[in-house]
């Protein structure tokens, strides 16, 4: 992971030998898989969740489809979804359930929507066949006590996806927060629009669940703004963003009694700083108002040091059919490829300790 002409050679020639159709996912299934995925199935994945579950880290089962395109997919993947809820509700060591609103919607479909372009009698029928698709989830969810997020994605598609969330939330989350929006952080316009969400939240009266990241589509986002002359959505500066990030757990805590939060981040310093607002709060490690969650394979030693210290803590853990999940796991491999890369510095944080333990034994 720390020699990016390795990482760039490596998934060249895994797209292609699968382009291909070589014989290559026994490779793939015992070394990139296994450190970042639970398994192919629900089932597949109980190993995973156990093993979690012996350090008190919580599963969020993430079936992790994308870049499909066909509404028979769309009602398989959601079909899938329902399925996880279930399983949710049959396990405390599942306490979150989630989805993309594009594993369940044509993109092209959502940007028209977005845009308010003219839909043809067929597109209408299927964006009301996505909102069906979206409240049987959350209306299961809720039936079963199950909190599910609802993923960020792309400014071009998100704010659909919010009106989405919203209507999910006031319908559902009137006792409890059991519908959750993801608010991008890295965005210069979202901390703004978390408070506003509180707002609308308190006026209609029902519990605002915020999962707070800080991005994922950085380049992507960059790229488009370029090509079509309009201001970057996304903040000139880390710092900005870790800024914003921050001010968003200050604002969830400060108004505690109507939000409920969880942290998606592999910040060391947004966790502690998250930590020792609960305390000068009064807020206790275990309220289940606040969550801290990161991906399976990354930064275990932020996972595991909190759950310990008794915060709530999960783990993503993605999981579907190794062709489906590739792109998922090219991304990891993606932003691991540097000495900067989560793994990486996890990597160097246990080889520092065990030369620290071979030291003490001499």
């Amino acid at each position: 992971m720390n020699r990016t002409w390795l990482v760039n050679l490596g998934t060249f020639f895994i797209k292609l030998a699968l382009r291909l159709h070589l014989p290559i996912k026994k490779l793939i299934r015992s070394t990139i898989f296994a450190q970042f995925c639970g398994g192919e199935t629900i089932d597949e994945c109980a190993k995973t969740i156990d093993h979690l579950n012996q350090f008190g880290v919580g599963t969020i089962l993430d079936y992790s489809i994308e870049g499909e395109d066909h509404e028979a997919v769309f009602e398989a993947t959601t079909l899938e979804l329902l399925r996880t809820i279930e399983r949710a509700a049959q396990s405390e060591s599942i306490p979150f359930t989630v989805f993309k609103v594009s594993g369940i919607a044509s993109t092209d479909l959502l940007e028209k929507v977005q845009s308010k372009t003219l839909l043809s009698p067929q597109e209408q029928h299927n964006y009301e066949r996505v909102q069906q698709r979206v409240d049987e989830l959350c209306k299961l969810a809720h039936a079963k006590k199950v909190r599910i997020f609802i993923d960020a994605e792309e400014s071009w598609i998100q704010d659909v996806i919010d009106e989405l969330a919203y209507t999910m939330m006031e319908r559902y989350n009137s006792e409890r927060a059991i519908v959750f929006n993801t608010y991008q952080l890295y965005r210069h316009e979202t901390l703004a629009a978390f408070k506003n969400a509180y707002l609308k939240a308190r006026e209609h009266g029902y519990f605002l669940g915020g999962k707070l990241v800080r991005g994922a589509y950085m380049e992507k986002e960059r790229v488009r703004a370029r090509e079509n002359n309009y201001r970057s959505p996304i903040h000139v500066s880390k710092e900005a963003t870790d800024q914003d990030f921050n001010l968003a757990i200050d604002f969830a805590l400060d108004h505690i009694e109507l939000i409920e939060i969880c942290l998606g981040t592999h910040n060391e310093y947004s966790s502690q700083y998250c930590a020792s607002r609960m305390e000068k709060n009064g807020i206790k490690p275990s309220d289940t108002r606040i969550w801290f969650a990161q991906l399976l394979g990354m930064s275990d030693n932020i996972s595991f040091t909190m759950a310990n210290l008794g915060y709530n803590v999960a783990k993503y853990v993605p999981y579907g059919p190794i062709d489906s999940v590739m792109p998922y796991l090219f991304r990891r491999a993606e932003e691991n490829k540097s000495i900067a890369g989560q793994s990486s510095r996890e990597y160097l944080l246990v080889k520092r300790e065990m030369k620290r333990r071979q030291l003490r034994t001499i």
